[in-house]
This record gives structure tokens, C-alpha cells and sequence, in this order.
């Protein structure tokens, strides 16, 4: 089973990044039967990222991180989204058959733009490129949340339209929705999120984790009043990093009442550090080698650029723009 996943370089990955996504990454790089492609989607990031440094900086960071987390290069093609060119030449043969109105109705375009982001081509046709980045590696399975179902749906649309037009060309890829991906919320409630500026990164230090994590929003109940722990985004995150039986004592304890937030800010804090501290050593010596990373994304390029320029010649055959060099 080819699986087929990209993640945006848009900032340091945070816990919503880890539990929502990379996590399962790396479930599914250690099944025998997968073939894993992962993608670090530095084009995707240009609709937000408008700094040369910063988006080469956020992208070797991206590729640390992963690494550092556990995304391992002999399981996993690991690259780099505009080190395989043949996306670029493919996104155009499906955005001249793809409906305006198909772009209109993506809930991510709307999302964005409700956020203020401004209306740019590449924001409104970012589900084609997507769509590309999928069809491009003959994609069997593409590992997305719940509110990601859609732009697998427009990918599977859009290779229909071409299938039906000019014959059997791409493979249509299911949607994976991942079993464990947590809802993390943010240290006010909403849904983690960069564009919220209510992250916890992974890999901030302790001390960092500690003065973020006493800044999440709790309500003002008296501290000897029973409160529900479920639907506390308190809770949550601390289920994120506890054990079952930890969950079920914090649990009892909430029902029980005579505790104060504060207590299980700390905790919580010490449980991500700790939950983390692996990570964090293999990235500081992953950092100070940044020509292995570089080299590991290469390798990884020159893998995925093979696949590539094999479904892009026969989508050009298809469509009757391939011109052979003989």
C-alpha cells in the first residue's frame, strides 16, 4: 500500500502537528506493507511564508523535526515538496480540466480567508497542487483528520475528470482518516493552530513548556467544586502525555473537586517534558548536522522524482502533450 503524506513548513511543529499528524507517520512507516512517502510542502507554504530565510530555515527545521521525532528514511522516502519538479508540470494538466466552482466551494479557501489571508490564485487553486502532490506517486491512501476529508475528495474528482477525458491514467486515492488523531486544543481552547498563536511547540525547552502551559485558559470554578472532565480542553491535553491509569485517576479526581487548575498546568508540563526528551536530544544532534539531513532529503528526491516523472509522462501521453525525444 503506497501512503502518500505532506506537511507544511509554515513554523516549528507543535503538539497539534505531533498527536494530530506525525504520530501516525510514524505508525504507518512500521508496517512492512506500506511504501511511505512524506513530503515537506515548502510550495503549499508560499501562500503564508513570504520570507526567502525564513522558508529555507522553516524547512531544514521541518526536516529535523521529523527526524528527530522518528520518521525513519530507511522506512520513509523523505523530501522535500520542490525537489520534485514534475508536481509543478503535473498541477497544470489537472488545473486546466478542474471546475471553478470545485475551487469555490473548499472549505480550506473559505477558512483562510475568513482568517484574513488574502485572496491570492495560489490560496484558491492550493487544492490542485494537493491534488498533484497526491496523483503524482500513484497514492493509494492519503492520512488526513476529519476536517481534511474534502481535498482527498477534489483529488479524487479531479483524476476522475481526467481518467474520463483521456483514458486510465491515475490511481484514485482513498482518504485514511487517522483513528488516534487528537483534536489538540490550543492554550485558549480553540483547535491548535499557528494562525491562532495558541501553540505549545514540541520543541520548547521545559522551562518554555512550563510558563505556556500555566498560561491555558480555565474557568473560574471554586477549588473545592466538582467539575466534568470531558469536554475540558485542560484534560485533554494532559490525556495527550498520561497513561490510562493516570487519566482515570485525574478524571476522579476532577469529579471529586478540592484540586486547583494550576496543579495539573504542572503536571502537565512535566509529563511533556519529559514525553519529549528523547526527541529533543536526537534533534540537537541532528542539528548540528545539517548536511546529513540535506543529504537524506536528496536521497529522498531523487526516489520520489523517479515516480514522479513516471506518472507525469503518462499523464502527457494521455492529455497528447508528451513529445518523445526521438
Amino acid at each position: 500500500m503506497r501512503v502518500l503524506s505532506g506537511i507544511q513548513p509554515s513554523g516549528r511543529f507543535h503538539w497539534g502537528n505531533y498527536f494530530g499528524a506525525i504520530r501516525q507517520y510514524i505508525q504507518l512507516q512500521e508496517d512492512p506493507q506500506n511504501e511511505v512517502f512524506y513530503f515537506i510542502a515548502n510550495l503549499h507554504a508560499l501562500t503564508s511564508v513570504r520570507n526567502r530565510e525564513q522558508l529555507e530555515q522553516y524547512t531544514l527545521d521541518a526536516a529535523i523535526d521529523l527526524l528527530a521525532l522518528g520518521v525513519d528514511p530507511d522506512r520513509a522516502v523523505l523530501f522535500v515538496q520542490s525537489d520534485v519538479p514534475e508536481v509543478c508540470q503535473l498541477f497544470w494538466l489537472l488545473l486546466a480540466i478542474t471546475p471553478m466552482g470545485l475551487l469555490e466551494r473548499c472549505v480550506a479557501y473559505k477558512e483562510k480567508r475568513a482568517q484574513g489571508l488574502p485572496a491570492d490564485a495560489g490560496l484558491f487553486t492550493y487544492p490542485i497542487l494537493q491534488a498533484a502532490d497526491i496523483l503524482a506517486y500513484d497514492a493509494e491512501l492519503v492520512p488526513v483528520g476529519e476536517d481534511q476529508k474534502q481535498h482527498i475528495e477534489v483529488t479524487r474528482d479531479v483524476a476522475a475528470k481526467f481518467n474520463h477525458l483521456f483514458g486510465e491514467t491515475f490511481v484514485l486515492p482513498r482518504a485514511y482518516v487517522l483513528p488516534e488523531a487528537a483534536k489538540v486544543p490550543g492554550i485558549d481552547g480553540q483547535k491548535m493552530s499557528k494562525s491562532y498563536g495558541n501553540t505549545i511547540e514540541v520543541f520548547d525547552d521545559p522551562a518554555t513548556v512550563r510558563k505556556k502551559c500555566m498560561r491555558i485558559v480555565t474557568d473560574s470554578r471554586p477549588i473545592e467544586e466538582p467539575k466534568d472532565p470531558e469536554g475540558d480542553h485542560l484534560f485533554q491535553l494532559y490525556s495527550l502525555f498520561a497513561t490510562p491509569q493516570e487519566r482515570e485517576e485525574l478524571a476522579a479526581t476532577y469529579r471529586r473537586g478540592g484540586f486547583g487548575y494550576a496543579e495539573v498546568k504542572r503536571a502537565l508540563a512535566q509529563k511533556a517534558a519529559e514525553f519529549f526528551a528523547p526527541a529533543r536530544e536526537r534533534r540537537q544532534e541532528l542539528a548540528a548536522q545539517p548536511q546529513r539531513v540535506r543529504q537524506i532529503l536528496a536521497d529522498g528526491a531523487a526516489t520520489a522524482r523517479r515516480k514522479a516523472h513516471e506518472v507525469l509522462t503518462r499523464a502527457q501521453v494521455a492529455a497528447g502533450v508528451f513529445r518523445s525525444p526521438s
